[in-house]
């Protein structure tokens, strides 16, 4: 039976993809005592990245970057119910999202970006999806994509 966050998922028609594997030498989460540390996760679907590029002028829109934030969010999800037993309903919090957005120096709007991932997390765990937030600008990121978000949960 399902839980009431995988209902959730459906109801907003979020599939949780296959988890992209670590393309360097660290592991995709770790637990201690009853917070989950998820790795930064890049807009693949599948296991397979399928946009790249910056953010910004010349590049990809706010409302592209939004969308491969909120992919971001839905691999961050796959490996959080991995690290759950399978179970999202054990995650009492999102505690801390950090958003890295690969753009241009004259760019500036990498919080809206970022919304992307954050308006995610609360359509998804109501007020316990409320979180602190970093969101930082680089000039590139691994695999040239164009955003990456990592995450913080506490869990029952």
């Amino acid at each position: 039976m399902a839980g009431k966050i995988d209902a959730k998922l459906a109801e907003l028609g979020i599939t949780l993809p296959t988890p992209m594997a670590p393309i360097a030498n660290y592991v995709p989460f770790v637990i201690t005592g009853n917070l989950v540390v998820i790795s930064g996760q890049v807009p693949a679907v599948d296991g397979k990245i399928v946009l790249t590029g910056k953010v910004g002028p010349g590049g990809l829109s706010i409302e592209q970057g939004q969308a491969q934030a909120r992919q971001c969010f839905i691999n961050l999800l796959t490996h959080l119910k991995n690290a759950c037993g399978g179970d999202l309903d054990r995650v009492e919090q999102v505690i801390r999202l950090g958003g890295f957005i690969a753009a241009p120096a004259e760019f500036s709007q990498h919080a809206q970006v970022m919304n992307g991932a954050s308006d995610l997390a609360v359509a998804v765990f109501g007020d316990a999806g409320r979180h602190a937030r970093t969101t930082v600008g680089v000039p590139s990121l691994p695999a040239d994509v164009p955003v990456e978000v990592e995450g913080m949960f506490r869990i029952a």
